[in-house]
């Protein structure tokens, strides 16, 4: 599901170290066609990045006419681009899938490959993937940048280790140093800890470019998707946690008392210190 969200989120990392991108400070309309007023005319790339367009959005799981869910039976190509503005840019930090399926047009159109293509060229071969991985499609054939991407657990944690190692994987630089500590790091007060809102709440997790940030010292941080699957990296604890198993109630409410994320996070932390 939304472990995805971290992939597409090097890929645009990677992407601007190849010069296809010329910054994230660019407005994403640069690249990608928005009408005029709309919610992503001439916002940054970064702000797209920190899930902070302004774009109004619902991500509630639980509502089958929630945006999210009209997201999820959407042909994808332009889905976003038509969305209005909330907030101004860069001040509140919204959960919306939609600006992660942007992102992925945002790649495609830069580089001139497809999401699978530079997926596989950029991560899957370097990182030395193990079993067959897929983007899943829309009818179109357009990947769900947002949650679509199909991986096994242990390919899964090769991503996460490359993340732990700073974008390096056996002395070999795949995404770029500072790309990854920006990535991981609370840049903005709206960003931090309670700050960030999912459908109708804020949560107890801070976030960066496509990456949740846990409350505390101690760096961690995680690729999140929903039915409690996680990516978490515990640097220095020296460790990376893959879980894909999934809770059936997630999403049948907005609260912990149904998702279990934080305790969840709990749980992993737990785990990391005790291996350490």
């Amino acid at each position: 599901m939304s472990i995805a969200k971290s992939y597409v989120s090097a890929l645009v990392g990677i992407a601007v170290a190849d010069g296809h991108i010329a910054g994230v400070d660019d407005p994403i309309s640069s690249y990608v066609p928005v009408p005029a007023g709309s919610a992503y005319d001439g916002v940054s790339i970064r702000d797209v990045l920190q899930m902070s367009s302004g774009a109004r959005w619902n991500e509630d799981y639980s509502d089958p006419s929630s945006d999210f869910n009209r997201l999820t039976g959407a042909t994808l190509e332009g889905f976003a681009e038509g969305l209005e503005r909330e907030s101004e840019p860069g001040t509140v930090c919204r959960y919306n899938s939609a600006e992660t399926q942007l992102l992925g047009t945002l790649l495609a159109r830069a580089t001139g490959r497809s999401l699978t293509a530079y997926t596989q060229e950029k991560l899957c071969e370097p990182l030395g993937t193990e079993a067959p991985g897929y983007w899943l499609v829309d009818p179109a054939g357009t990947e769900l940048a947002y949650a679509g991407l199909n991986l096994t657990a242990r390919d899964y944690a090769k991503f996460g280790e490359l993340y732990r190692n700073g974008g390096e994987c056996q002395g070999r630089r795949i995404v770029p140093e500072q790309w990854v500590r920006d990535s991981v790091t609370l840049a903005a007060d709206h960003l931090a800890p309670g700050g960030p809102i999912i459908a109708d709440h804020a949560v107890d997790v801070g976030y960066g470019y496509q990456w949740w940030l846990p409350e505390g010292d101690e760096g961690e941080f995680s690729a999140i998707g929903v039915y409690n699957q996680f990516l978490y990296v515990a640097p220095a604890h020296r460790a990376t946690i893959v879980k894909l198993s999934t809770n059936r109630r997630y999403g049948t409410t907005t609260g912990e008392q149904s998702n279990r994320e934080m305790e969840t996070v709990a749980f992993l932390r737990a785990v990391a210190r005790h291996a350490a």
